[in-house]
């Protein structure tokens, strides 16, 4: 069993931790605030008091945080992760970021002996929980095959998809698509809503058609009442990945026209109070257009 490290104990990241800890690796872990990470400590994790302690020793070391700043944060600096690393070391960053954040690490890693590769998750909480999320690689195939066991223990594909920043591309490219997507299931249900069908029958029926996208099918649901009282992925967030997006676009002139709709949607669930759902929220705010019943009630 290998020894490995994971800094940032999260949505995300205490559920993937946890199946490390299920396959039996030891495991020691950092997170900002340390009492979130109590039920992980019952499960076998080993609490470092900094993300250089977390990487020490370890022979791959995770890193799942929110944005760039974050990542800079956890990684850099004489407590950072990097300064953990020993010789031989991987470090694995699987946050949403930017390309370029994520290339920053790979100087001060390689100038300690460690490789840096960057390896987005796909899915949400539940996806990891069930053992189905995929991962998308970006850097050293050689050092993809050193960790490509310890990923398969928490997931079941990994596609290497090129040079170190690639992968976050390819993550914001599959993110827009979940925005999108939502707010197209949206706009169907309702149109069929207003024109007399039940939102149930409605909603079965599109769970049952060709437009029913692992995504839909998790998130469906939600447009009757049974939203997730934990947002698997919040509006904030989706709309710092679909931001990404953009950004990337802009660089690269590539017109997004829908995900520029979606991040609007967006930016209306948060004016409308309702930024700390998950994003498939935004049915809500087109509800009140319609003049349909929304599918929450408020917190």
């Amino acid at each position: 069993m290998a020894r490995l490290g994971f800094v940032g104990l999260g949505a995300m990241g205490s559920r993937l931790t946890r199946r490390l800890l299920a396959a039996g690796h030891e495991v020691t872990g950092w997170n900002r605030t340390p009492d979130k990470a109590r039920a992980l400590v019952e499960a076998g994790l080993a609490l470092a008091k900094s993300p250089r302690a977390a990487a020490e020793g370890a022979e791959a070391v995770f890193v799942m945080v929110t944005d760039d700043a974050a990542l800079r944060a956890v990684t850099l600096g004489p407590d950072g992760a990097i300064a953990g690393l020993r010789a031989g070391a991987v470090l694995v960053e699987m946050s949403t970021v930017s390309p370029v954040a994520v290339r920053e690490l790979a100087a001060p890693a390689a100038a300690r002996g460690a490789t840096v590769l960057d390896v987005p998750v796909s899915g949400s909480t539940i996806t990891v929980e069930q053992g189905q999320a995929s991962f998308m690689v970006g850097g050293d195939a050689a050092a993809l095959e050193r960790v490509r066991p310890w990923l398969l223990a928490m997931g079941t594909a990994v596609t290497h998809v090129g040079e170190l920043g690639l992968a976050k591309t390819m993550k914001v490219a599959t993110n827009l698509g979940l925005a999108v997507q939502m707010l197209a299931f949206s706009e169907a249900v309702l149109l069929a809503e207003k024109a007399g069908i039940a939102r149930e029958r409605a909603v079965e029926a599109l769970l049952k058609s060709v437009v029913a996208s692992p995504m839909v099918k998790y998130r469906g649901p939600f447009v009757l009442g049974q939203m997730s009282t934990e947002a698997w992925f919040k509006v904030a967030m989706i709309q710092k990945d679909l931001q990404l997006a953009l950004d990337q676009a802009r660089a690269t002139g590539v017109p997004l026209p829908l995900t520029a709709v979606a991040q609007e949607w967006m930016t209306a669930a948060r004016g409308l109070g309702l930024g700390d759902y998950d994003f498939a929220i935004v049915f809500d705010v087109l509800a009140r257009l319609a003049g349909a019943p929304p599918s929450t009630k408020p917190r």
